[in-house]
């Protein structure tokens, strides 16, 4: 497997595989950041082209994940890699509890240990969903996601794709959050946000307005 970045979220990343038992073979990569050696944790070797990935995909194992937290930047690096034949996949703890009825999970989203995603819950792709993260019933999450440590997502709310949804914030039940929409850390959502803004407080209100995505 290969993990794109080789800081920050992806040691994150390395240990939902490590728990996974998906260590075999195990690389990462990273162009641009020239402090990452040679070999991560004096063990895994660190990818520094793409011609090194393509070698990779056709030689190796051509699965993929992304340990790279913003979901722009984690929506490009799905289509670079995926057009040089990776196949994105999910790391989804053992550690993480996932409800039995209704679930769907798409793929490529990263679930790290201790989120809660209850019954009936809709995962889009390239998600990240992090530690002690509750997802309870009716809710759907659009794709490239980022649901931080501690947030609280409630009954039957609708989070729309490549929204940021901060640490310790609380969606309260049936509200609906917009396309490209960050809440800020520790806000309580009481009504629905629209696409492309920043949200804080409590109860949180609209900060900011932000440039449309261009996809």
């Amino acid at each position: 497997m290969l993990i794109v970045g080789a800081k920050g979220f992806a040691k994150e990343v390395l240990e939902v595989v490590h728990q996974l038992n998906e260590l075999e073979n195990l690389v990462f990569y990273d162009d641009v950041s020239e402090d990452v050696p040679e070999r991560l944790f004096e063990k895994f070797p660190v990818l520094r082209c793409l011609e090194q990935v393509d070698d990779y995909f056709k030689t190796v194992d051509n699965r993929f994940t992304i340990g790279i937290g913003n979901p722009v930047l984690r929506k490009k690096m799905y289509d670079k890699f995926a057009a040089l034949g990776g196949v994105f996949i999910s790391t989804i703890s053992p550690l993480a509890i996932i409800g039995s009825y209704g679930v769907h999970v798409g793929f490529g989203n990263t679930i790290l240990p201790g989120a809660i995603l209850s019954n009936s819950t809709e995962l889009g792709k390239g998600c990240i969903i992090y530690y002690n993260s509750v997802i309870t019933h009716d809710c759907k999450i659009g794709d490239f996601v980022e649901i931080s440590p501690s947030a609280t997502i409630l009954g039957r709310c609708l989070i729309g794709s490549y929204s940021q949804i901060g640490a310790n914030s609380t969606i309260l039940p049936g509200v609906t959050i917009g396309k490209n929409v960050i809440i800020g850390a520790g806000s309580v959502v009481t009504k629905d946000v629209s696409d492309n803004c920043l949200v804080v407080g409590i109860p949180a209100i609209i900060k900011k307005e932000l440039t449309s995505l261009e996809f």
